[in-house]
């Protein structure tokens, strides 16, 4: 997974992503997910629509993570087999 939005400007800093990367992982350890690695990146062009979450290999990109809840269901989906759709960009 990347998580974008760490970078010190622009609308993903604003919107609390350092703490929902936090999030991301604790939650990952919690499911016992430990066969996921986490990075940041840098910026992915899709500002009004951070913070974004991309999954590989699976080739998912969520747009507006903005919260535990998204946090929450793009995992859930993951575990059941598929993407969180209602989070998907596009």
């Amino acid at each position: 997974m990347s998580f974008r939005g760490l970078e010190p400007k622009g609308k993903c800093i604003k919107k609390n992503a350092p703490e929902l990367l936090g999030y991301l992982e604790s939650e990952l350890a919690d499911r016992g997910m430990d066969n996921v690695m986490v990075s940041t990146t840098g910026c992915l062009k899709l500002c009004d629509h951070g913070p974004i979450v991309v999954v590989y290999p699976e080739g998912y990109w969520y747009q507006n993570v903005a919260g535990e809840d998204a946090i929450d269901a793009i995992l859930d989906g993951l575990e059941n087999g598929g993407p969180a759709k209602e989070y998907l960009v596009g």
